[in-house]
């Protein structure tokens, strides 16, 4: 349990690095969830942007028999 909290508490402080997220001074609710979204995206599409990105799909499946 306690290394899925460390990746949860982590990405939660990287979300709150964006000035927006520091103090919650927004009137709707819908705009504060729209700014937590948006920090999603853009963690996310950084991540998989970065040099040297792994992934987790096989670089070579193994062919598949009803192509023959």
């Amino acid at each position: 349990m306690l290394p899925r909290r460390w990746v949860v508490e982590r990405s939660l402080a990287w979300m709150m690095r964006a000035r927006r997220h520091a103090r919650d001074y927004e009137r709707l609710v819908q705009l504060s969830e729209t700014l937590i979204t948006w920090a999603a995206i853009t963690l996310t599409t950084r991540r998989l942007a970065r040099k040297g990105a792994t992934s987790s799909w096989p670089r070579n499946p193994a062919p598949d028999d009803s192509t023959k």
